[in-house]
């Protein structure tokens, strides 16, 4: 009985939002120890979302499943349209309260979030132009995290959050550091390339090789971003003067990033079963993906993610990532 629902779910893929949220507190400038009590309730918050948006994505697909997908748990019968669409709504809501009510989070990103979700789950079918609005699903996720730390820290240095003109919610996200925007877009573009490349790859028409260019250079987007973050900051100095190559450390993070992503895409082309793989991959990066963002931050964790992309291809094989 539980077996449907996690399939609707697609349990397999909740780990990323943990990775999506906790880089994104960390990039704000949020204590990874101890353990803040929002951030608990932000990982709560953004697991809820993300469940109730995959239940009502079969719900809202029905019909398109019951014609090409029959063994979905909603036509297959092992669970019905009603409680999909019941439990799914009730996940989305319970998510919208709880970063509402238990954290610092801005309000205005959180109802974006929801809507933002629940647009894509109705209109993804019909409209192809909803790549984007996935990819701007987990932007959002992301500085919804990245929101909650602001007024703490603005808190515990007794700073007045205002800007004379702006709104309570603007002032505070005109506090959020760069960072948090630059890397939850560019895990935005990536979402978004692995869902053209996808869609590209699965129909097997022939697509404009400008259009397929575009598509694979949002995936390498994080390898870049990463790259001139990395080649900016670091302290070079190290070593040739006292033989410290530390600031080398971020290199096999982004070589392992690209790899993985070149291993996919070739994966890719020869279509059929091999392209569910290769999603599979590319999904489970979305963890390598936030390794590169913490890695600002803090190496060990960035390991962390890293070593969890692995464990969730495990974990594809029990439930299916898409």
């Amino acid at each position: 009985m539980l077996r449907p629902w996690l399939e609707l779910a697609r349990i397999s893929n909740l780990p990323t939002v943990w990775t999506n949220v906790t880089a994104a507190w960390l990039l704000a400038g949020g204590a990874w120890l101890p353990v803040n009590a929002q951030l608990g309730w932000l990982l709560l918050a953004g697991s809820l979302l993300y469940t109730g948006g995959m239940i009502l994505n079969d719900a809202a697909d029905v019909q398109h499943d019951r014609e090409q997908r029959k063994e979905r748990p909603i036509p297959s019968g092992k669970v019905s349209l009603a409680a999909a669409w019941t439990v799914g709504l009730g996940m989305m809501l319970s998510g919208g309260l709880i970063g509402f009510l238990f954290t610092s989070a801005s309000v205005p990103i959180i109802g974006a979030l929801m809507l933002a979700i629940l647009f894509y789950d109705l209109y993804h079918k019909p409209w192809p132009g909803a790549v984007w609005v996935m990819g701007a699903c987990r932007v959002l996720l992301f500085c919804m995290a990245g929101s909650a730390v602001i007024p703490l820290l603005l808190d515990a240095q007794r700073t007045v959050l205002a800007c004379p003109g702006y709104p309570q919610t603007l002032a505070m996200l005109a506090h959020m550091p760069p960072g948090v925007w630059i890397m939850g877009l560019t895990l935005g573009s990536y979402i978004v390339g692995l869902t053209m490349v996808a869609r590209m790859e699965a129909r097997g028409a022939v697509t404009i090789p400008l259009r397929a260019l575009f598509a694979k250079g949002l995936l390498y987007a994080p390898a870049l971003v990463a790259l001139y973050f990395w080649l900016s900051r670091a302290n070079w100095r190290l070593i040739p003067l006292l033989a410290d190559f530390t600031p080398l450390a971020p290199l096999p993070f982004i070589l392992i990033f690209i790899a993985m992503v070149f291993h996919a895409t070739r994966l890719m082309r020869r279509g059929g079963p091999a392209i569910g793989r290769a999603v599979g991959i590319l999904l489970a990066g979305i963890a390598v993906v936030d390794a590169l963002a913490v890695m600002q931050v803090s190496l060990s964790l960035a390991c962390g993610f890293v070593l969890t992309a692995p464990l969730l291809r495990l974990w594809q094989r029990w439930i299916a990532a898409t």
